[in-house]
């Protein structure tokens, strides 16, 4: 009942707060001033009263002169004259000098922060419905000085960035960097890294552009935000009017875009620049780990311990003594044994003393050891072999999506026999290393180590590799220009395409890689699927699309541009495309054991059926494409047709998902609030969710629903859809398997539903996990787990052994 009344009386509240804030002016000419004492009464009110100006409480003696919106529950200060510095709660003030001077002083009468501005001239100063602080020449109408062009941490609705403003809280800033690209950067006390866009796909692969000169971005009153650079983003309830707005970094370093509720005061989250957290960068500090399930956490490395109990971004220190790496003793060799301490699912970013592909992981063990300065190493099973001895453990994260491990290099005298821990006796750091020692306390902007005079070499090889890639991108510029078959509206997908491996295709370079379609692999609602082999001799696979629904090349080329971007170990990679004429084309890459359907159901089976270790690891590598594809792509993609014909199998049977975002290249209409409806249904029956049938707006919950339903067929090695009742004509619905199974979790008889071709052979604990998150799937919408939820729990069990029990 108390709830309900306090809720039933913010209106009036709000209502009396702006009737008292309507009587304060917006407008004051020099001379005025306003006490800290008197911090109740506002200094200035915008016209329509939407936002505030005066003394905004930090502490319990100390105060901001701020502008903040009126009507929030707890004032949100959208600029700030003295960010960082507080005046005391007595004897400070806020004055409108004689001479126009804006100035604030604290206690002791010290001027904290002042506009720098005055003379003999008719000077106001007044607050905008905008939100925006203006001192104003009277005698010409011009504004001499206004808080737009001063932001803190927050950007309003037609309130420009540009080259000479940032938002800044704490070490984090989001700003124009030189090459005029909007960035994110953490500057902390030790190094200095840009963690947005993602470092690892670059300027082109994260859709942006260097090649502007202006500097400009923009959020409109609607939601959406558009800059020079080419970063597009909006708000997800867009155009809904009267929503007051505002663009936010936050104190963890994310970047958000916020949305007033007016009925409770509060701020939703409309978007958010990095969906994984742990982006961030110097959240954890030096040695440290940042993990997010379900909260963000930090945690110290084995064998580290927190620096400063009371605050995480000091990180963490050893626990064990280090040698004392120097130029003297790194030349003589360091007579140290080593272990290697494990942390799987982990990686440090950046900091690489080298980078080596397609080694083994001894090989990478062995780098490492030949490294004074090698602190780690990460290894990457990404069926690649990528190794990266690290010099310095900074912006350390742990997430189950990771494929590979970080080793921290530890001397073997240390007690670390509780950790997992892969030796190295016998080995020691070799005087002949090829890398130099760390220089310490440097680093440049992406957080490598500062370079010596040992790697002039490399920066002049890299100087003439930067050449000739600037040559070759020329060259595609001139094509791109001469040619009048691609349109101009497309030059920036084209320069995306030459920055990264996915590329277009004519008609006649797929007709004749596949032999004028020769070879099936398989045809499904969407198309059909030809094996294919390149100049190269690269096996592909080439999709046909039959049903694509676009209105010419350029929405082709938008489409298949955001798939391009996407890569995850399981799922399917996209190497290029056609878009020709009336052809539209996809081409993959090949994998080789065909799809789980070919490998669980009936006279379908190739060879032997999968054991339960394989099953369980398809299962674990299905629910992470798909949490990928949910969370952690850089366009929410909804697969919409998940089942076993869409799992593919690699040579060592790892699950990769194919034909994600088909959906969206089906067209859809305008999005819902609460999802977004296709053109037409897309999906298999016996997979699809029930909000399909009932024709409502779909979200990712209806991929949940199918992935639930392929979970419990690779438990129980048969088609839901072909189960039938005793009489065998009537096939049983939905509800009656969900109740079957309840009863079976209910007993824990969970060997009657597990394949018998498997003879008993299988992890009870894990197949009845399975079943309990398959009948969470085939809940309502709501009450459904999300994909990152399935992948955290079947990641829980795959810590178990990796050899099957035995159940009679």
């Amino acid at each position: 009942m108390g709830s309900f009344s306090s809720l039933a009386l913010l209106p009036l509240i709000s209502f009396l707060l702006l009737q008292c804030y309507a009587s304060a002016q917006h407008t004051l000419g020099t001379g005025s001033s306003l006490s800290v004492e008197d911090h109740a009464r506002p200094f200035l009110v915008s016209p329509d009263a939407t936002f505030s100006c005066g003394f905004l409480q930090a502490g319990d003696n100390a105060f901001y002169f701020s502008i903040w919106f009126t009507a929030t529950k707890n004032k949100t200060a959208v600029w700030s004259a003295n960010p960082g510095y507080p005046v005391n709660g007595r004897l400070s003030r806020v004055s409108f000098s004689r001479d126009g001077e804006l100035a604030l002083a604290d206690a002791n009468g010290t001027t904290v922060w002042d506009t720098k501005i005055g003379g003999n001239r008719q000077l106001t100063v007044s607050l905008n419905d905008t939100g925006n602080l203006v001192i104003t020449d009277q005698s010409t109408g011009h504004a001499l000085w206004q808080s737009f062009h001063w932001p803190t941490d927050t950007l309003l609705p037609s309130q420009a960035m540009s080259k000479d403003t940032k938002l800044v809280a704490g070490y984090y800033t989001f700003y124009y960097d030189n090459d005029n690209v909007l960035r994110l950067l953490y500057d902390g006390p030790e190094i200095a890294s840009i963690y947005w866009p993602d470092p690892d796909l670059g300027i082109w692969g994260s859709g942006r552009t260097n090649y502007n000169s202006s500097r400009f971005g923009i959020l409109n009153n609607a939601g959406a935000f558009r800059s020079s650079d080419g970063l597009r983003f909006q708000a997800s309830d867009l155009g809904s009017p009267g929503v007051k707005r505002r663009l936010t970094i936050d104190k963890d370093g994310n970047l958000r875009l916020y949305s007033l509720v007016n009925a409770t005061g509060v701020w939703t989250v409309t978007w958010v620049a990095l969906q994984k957290p742990c982006s961030v960068h110097g959240l954890c500090g030096k040695n440290a780990l940042c993990e997010y399930q379900p909260s963000l956490r930090c945690s110290c490395a084995p064998g580290y311990e927190m620096a400063d109990r009371r605050d995480w971004r000091k990180g963490c220190k050893p626990t064990f003594s280090l040698p004392a790496y120097t130029a003297i003793n790194c030349s003589q060799g360091v007579p140290e044994e080593y272990t290697f301490v494990k942390v799987a699912y982990t990686d440090f970013y950046g900091y690489d003393l080298a980078f080596n592909k397609s080694v083994t992981f001894e090989s990478c063990m062995n780098i490492c050891l030949q490294m004074c300065s090698c602190a780690a190493f990460s290894y990457r099973m990404d069926g690649v072999g990528n190794c990266f001895p690290k010099g310095v453990l900074f912006n350390g994260y742990t997430s189950s999506f990771f494929p590979g491990s970080i080793y921290l290099k530890v001397p073997s005298k240390v007690n670390a026999s509780a950790l997992p821990l892969v030796a190295a006796k016998g080995l020691a750091c070799k005087p002949n290393g090829t890398s130099p020692a760390v220089v310490p306390g440097y680093a440049d902007m992406y957080g490598r180590p500062g370079s010596g005079p040992k790697w002039a070499y490399f920066f002049s090889f890299a100087a003439v590799l930067g050449f000739l890639e600037l040559l070759i991108f020329a060259a595609g510029w001139w094509f791109l220009s001469s040619h009048h078959s691609i349109p101009s509206s497309l030059q920036a997908g084209y320069r995306l395409v030459m920055a990264t491996q996915f590329r277009r295709f004519s008609y006649q370079e797929l007709k004749n890689a596949t032999g004028n379609f020769k070879e099936e692999l398989g045809r499904g609602g969407s198309g059909v699927v030809y094996r294919g082999v390149l100049d190269e001799g690269t096996v592909v696979a080439v999709k046909k699309l039959t049903d694509v629904q676009v209105q010419g090349e350029e929405e082709f080329w938008a489409e298949v541009a955001v798939f391009g971007r996407i890569n995850h170990i399981n799922l399917v990679r996209i190497w290029g495309f056609c878009s020709e004429g009336n052809h539209r084309m996809l081409v993959y890459e090949y994998v080789e054991n065909e799809s789980l359907d070919r490998h669980l159901f009936g006279t379908h089976i190739i060879g032997r059926s999968l054991s339960w270790a394989e099953r369980f690891r398809v299962a674990l590598g299905a629910a992470r494409g798909l949490a990928y594809l949910h969370h952690e792509c850089l366009e929410w993609v909804i697969h919409c047709d998940v089942k076993p014909e869409n799992i593919l199998l690699t040579r060592d049977l790892d699950a990769k998902i194919a034909d994600f975002g088909l959906a969206k290249l089906s067209g859809r209409d305008a999005a819902a609030s609460d999802g977004v409806q296709l053109s037409h249904m897309r999906g298999t029956t016996g997979y699809m969710a029930p909000e399909w049938a009932l024709g409502q707006p779909v979200d990712a919950k209806v991929d949940v629903y199918s992935y639930g339903i392929v979970l419990l067929e690779i438990v129980i090695g048969t088609r839901i859809s072909d189960q039938t009742t005793a009489d065998g004509e009537e096939r049983l619905e939905m509800g009656q398997i969900a109740q079957a199974l309840k009863q079976v979790v209910a007993s824990g008889d969970i060997g009657s539903l597990v394949d018998t071709r498997l003879n008993g052979q299988f992890h009870p604990r894990q197949a009845m996990e399975m079943v309990k998150i398959s009948l969470s799937c085939m809940e309502e919408r709501s009450s459904r787990p999300t994909m990152d939820d399935i992948s955290k729990a079947l990641t829980a069990c795959d810590d178990e052994d990796e050899h099957p029990a035995y159940v009679s």
